[in-house]
């Protein structure tokens, strides 16, 4: 028997998780795509100017949410962010200059870790920072604080969880588990729900229990970890072979929440919950460190007022246990007249460390006619500080004494941490503060459950916006901006609508073939005028093993006397493995059934991992660079958006079985072809290597040609596609090589709806056009753009399966391998393992 639910609990339910680009749907059978834009404001640094770009994150979030019967549903979810960027690293006085110019990128100014200890200190008798003016030759006392800012290279985190359900009449039971991976965390995560359902569906009641396990490895940076104190943070510190130091730790996180939802009548509702988590572990942040200002108090101050201070950094240390409590408050309003809905919500949240927070939000949900809506949003944020936050300590002991013994000899005492707090952290998200943030989100629903969104909020963060004042000073004020856009499929409303035509239609379905696989793109064009096709396709790619030379592998005695610089021999590293993931929407309209539209947007993210080349590290370790790559982790991460094709799609033969498309096509760079490494032991490293960009950074011209037939349960197909670079380089200075590809497959489909498919590949790419302008070090042969480009060929298998009726009419899910056979490639580079491409679409 089917669970059933009243009209009203629907329309209510919709109402509530009607949210601006959210991953939490209404109904119980729905897919989703969603990207996301967050970038900082620049900070301010006062009387100094930051290299650092502000930090940036693009994220990606897709899911879907399904019916495996009437009451068995299935969900899973996959997140991916990329950040880049500055942020603060610790806070001291301004007087006590810690941004200063880098050394390494001329006219600008940088926090460079050095400056986490500068020399000659001095404050006064009440222990403020004396500041020295230029000017006037003397010494005056000065409060203002400052951030020290560091830097990070792009690193990408990957979450996945799964979620499966079993309802019952009047209750549904939920379990799932997840992990989340990047490169200094790991976490797995379980999860369990219950509902229970009273007074005829009315009032539910909502249990839930979570558990989460984290690890942490954390690679200190290399130019601060010399200044920064460690001796007080035990074993949880270890230096590697190599000098790097890494920080470990622990984490476990169990919550439990109840929930309450009350209908209250056909235009309102109620909900409220409350949850705990209990936290125990490694909770500090390993990249923060606390300024512990030491003055002796023996000292006297000198004929000016001064007293000689020294300023340490300590990495910070948070308590190693944390009870959180969450209180929530919603109340859904639909206003007839208006035919508009009113979310008010208020959640408080306190801890044992302290805080107390407030959130107050308000969305307004207004429709405007013709599926089209708008949602303006208002959110306030605020709260206290943490017991142990401060920005700086100061600590009235020397930070060391020389003293001599009877024999002469010096004796020197470092400082007592016993006289420092027990926990301590500057991390202005500890602090008391406020937050506002304002937003719209424009939705537009089309027919047959399809819907899209896009958004934008405004956030302003600022210690003067503290509920009742108290809140931290302005140096830590920043603005930031958020643009996200969203497409949404509900599969429940197609499900309807395809039963329904299938029993007026199904009697006139006909075999049209299997399909193109999987890898193959631009195959079909849409066959009525106003149709519309949604997908999404994945794409992954593997580079990994012996490094080769045309057709041959290499060693690396080669590599470093024939594949870089021949006097420099500027080579340290070798590649060992690159990976690429590749996420595209595609979106195809139909104005004439001769011509079809699409847009192609991609999201992408790159790991590089890179091992020392047997020989370089002798020649140059005692170089300023050779030190800084060979002290890294030698990998590397790039994600984002990358370009955008934009195409027109021609039918110029079309007979019963055989058709014959033309495609043109502009990929335009919208991907970062500009994206460099983060400085390391004091070298501006410039840019990443030019196959871990995320765009050509070019306007690119993408011609396609494609003819496809089937007889009976076989089908055919052949393509010729291209790539031609429209500018001689980009911005950067480069351009990628052109590509020409042709490709042919034949398929088979043993019902109609499976098929299998057998495909042939042959591709010819050019070598990189010209090279970076500004800094960039050769390091390894993937850096000369004489290394790219080559000529390929691939065997693929696939498998394609294509809905003719039923719920699923119209959907299609193809999967291919296309295995390497030949590989002849320019300059040097790593041998191709494989790559997958997986499709799904849906026709309407």
């Amino acid at each position: 028997m089917a669970v059933t639910k009243s009209k009203a609990l629907n329309l209510l339910t919709a109402a509530a998780l009607a949210l601006p680009l959210t991953t939490v749907f209404a109904s119980d059978e729905e897919a989703y795509f969603q990207y996301g834009h967050y970038e900082d404001g620049a900070r301010n640094l006062f009387t100094t100017k930051s290299a650092f770009k502000p930090i940036e994150v693009d994220s990606l979030q897709s899911g879907m949410r399904l019916k495996l019967s009437d009451r068995v549903r299935l969900a899973f979810n996959y997140t991916q962010d990329t950040w880049s960027g500055a942020t603060p690293m610790t806070t001291a006085p301004l007087a006590f200059n810690p941004n200063r110019e880098s050394k390494t990128r001329a006219k600008t100014i940088s926090g460079a870790s050095p400056y986490l200890q500068p020399s000659n200190l001095y404050v006064d008798k009440q222990f403020n920072p004396l500041q020295f003016n230029a000017k006037t030759q003397k010494y005056s006392a000065n409060n203002q604080l400052v951030h020290t800012l560091s830097t990070a290279s792009p690193e990408t985190r990957k979450q996945g969880d799964v979620r499966i359900g079993y309802d019952w009449d009047e209750a549904s039971l939920d379990a799932g588990a997840g992990t989340s991976v990047e490169p200094d965390y790991e976490s797995v995560f379980g999860n369990v729900g219950l509902r229970l359902d009273f007074n005829q569906k009315l009032t539910s009641v909502n249990l839930g229990a979570s558990y989460t396990a984290s690890e942490t490895n954390s690679m200190l940076d290399h130019d601060a970890s010399p200044y920064i104190e460690t001796s007080t943070f035990g074993t949880r510190v270890q230096t590697l072979k190599n000098g790097v130091k890494i920080v470990t730790g622990s984490k476990d996180d169990w919550t439990g929440s109840l929930g309450l939802t009350q209908i209250l009548n056909k235009s309102a509702l109620i909900e409220g919950s409350i949850s705990y988590t209990a936290s125990s572990g490694y909770m500090s942040n390993p990249y923060k460190v606390v300024e512990i200002l030491f003055v002796d108090p023996t000292k006297k101050a000198d004929a000016e007022g001064k007293i000689d201070a020294k300023l340490l950094p300590f990495l910070e240390q948070r308590p190693e246990q944390r009870n959180q409590w969450t209180e929530n408050l919603r109340f859904v309003q639909h206003i007839d007249a208006l035919d508009a809905a009113l979310h008010l919500d208020y959640r408080f949240y306190h801890d044992d460390w302290g805080i107390n927070a407030h959130t107050i939000s308000s969305d307004w949900i207004q429709p405007i006619g013709e599926g089209w809506s708008l949602t303006p949003r208002v959110r306030y944020y605020s709260q206290d500080s943490a017991d142990f936050y401060a920005p700086y300590l100061l600590s009235k002991q020397a930070a060391s004494t020389i003293t001599f013994d009877d024999d002469g000899n010096i004796q020197r005492t470092s400082y007592n941490p016993k006289l420092f707090p027990k926990n301590y952290s500057s991390d202005y998200r500890l602090s008391g503060y406020g937050a506002l943030s304002g937003g719209l989100t424009v939705t537009k629903k089309f027919a047959k459950g399809l819907e899209l969104q896009a958004g934008a909020e405004y956030y302003t963060h600022a210690g003067s916006l503290k509920l009742g004042g108290g809140g931290e000073g302005n140096y830590a004020d920043f603005d930031g901006y958020l643009v996200n856009a969203s497409l949404n499929v509900d599969l429940a409303v197609l499900s309807i609508a395809n039963s329904a035509h299938s029993e007026h239609s199904h009697h006139s379905h006909h075999h049209h073939g299997a399909g193109a696989p999987a890898g193959v793109m631009f195959d079909h064009v849409l066959q009525n005028a106003g149709d519309v096709m949604i997908g999404y396709r994945y794409m992954y790619a593997n580079q990994a093993g012996q490094m080769q030379g045309g057709t041959t592998p290499v060693l690396d005695k080669t590599l470093l006397n024939q594949s870089c610089d021949p006097v420099l021999k500027q080579c340290f590293v070798t590649p060992q493995e690159m990976s690429m993931n590749m996420h595209m929407l595609d979106l195809m309209y139909a104005p004439t059934d001769w011509l079809t539209l699409m847009l192609m947007p991609q999201f992408m993210d790159m790991h590089m991992t890179m091992r020392d080349l047997a020989g370089a590290a002798d020649l140059n370790m005692l170089t300023p660079l050779g030190a800084a790559v060979t002290h890294s982790r030698h990998e590397h991460t790039t994600g984002g958006v990358g370009d955008t094709g934009m195409y027109a799609l021609f039918n110029v033969l079309k007979f019963s079985n055989q058709q014959l498309n033309v495609g043109l096509g502009i990929s335009a760079p919208t991907g970062d072809s500009a994206m460099q490494l983060r400085d390391t032991h004091q070298q501006d490293l410039g840019f990443i290597h030019y196959g871990m960009q995320l765009g050509s950074g070019t306007w690119d011209f993408k011609p396609t040609v494609t003819y496809t037939a089937n007889i009976d349960e076989w089908s055919f197909g052949a393509q010729l596609n291209g790539t031609k670079r429209l500018e001689s380089h980009n911005k950067s200075g480069f351009a990628l090589g052109d590509i020409f590809q042709t490709t042919g497959w034949g398929s088979y489909s043993w019902t109609n709806w499976l098929a299998t498919s057998i495909r042939g590949v042959y591709t010819l790419q050019g070598a990189l056009n010209g090279s970076y302008k500004g800094v960039y070090h050769q390091i390894g042969a993937m850096d000369f753009p004489n290394s790219y480009g080559g000529r390929f060929v691939d065997v693929g298998f696939g498998i394609n399966a294509s809905m003719p009726d039923g719920s699923l009419q119209g959907n299609r899910v193809s999967f291919e391998w296309l295995q390497p056979v030949h590989d002849d490639v320019n300059g040097y580079q790593l041998p191709r393992e494989g790559a997958l491409s997986a499709t799904w679409s849906y026709m309407f």
